[in-house]
């Protein structure tokens, strides 16, 4: 049993970078769906495909390489707010990632959006994590 979804989420992710795999497979919800639309929104990855089957569902997520050094796209996966310690933040307080190349992902009570989004519609909330 997994306690923290989110990081194994991105751990999955990190993990099969660090292997050199085109694709991974992440067991699906609603949160990592959204999370997987914001990657992708931002061209962190190439595509994604929600497939169903009698439990709750597989992510399947297309890894984006540089085509001459073969370096990932993702540079960092960082989880911010976890289980033991929850992190939120007002919009004034939100911090720019790697000085503005970086997103944060958040969760808000308008659903989960970027940082630049959330400051945008002027709402706060849980910081999930960090991706440059």
């Amino acid at each position: 049993m997994v306690t923290d979804p989110i990081a194994d989420f991105l751990t999955r992710i990190r993990n099969a970078q660090m292997a050199g795999h085109r694709i991974v497979e992440i067991p699906a919800s609603n949160l990592k769906k959204r999370i997987t639309e914001i990657l992708y929104d931002k061209g962190y990855i190439l595509k994604y495909k929600f497939e169903e089957d009698n439990k709750q569902g597989i992510i399947k997520i297309a890894l984006k390489y540089d085509p001459s050094t073969k370096q990932p796209a993702i540079q960092s996966l960082e989880r911010v707010s976890r289980p033991g310690l929850r992190q939120y933040a007002k919009p004034a307080d939100f911090t720019r990632v790697k000085n503005g190349l970086g997103v944060a992902i958040l969760s808000t009570s308008k659903g989960v959006m970027t940082d630049k989004e959330a400051k945008s519609q002027n709402v706060g909330g849980e910081v999930l994590c960090y991706i440059y």
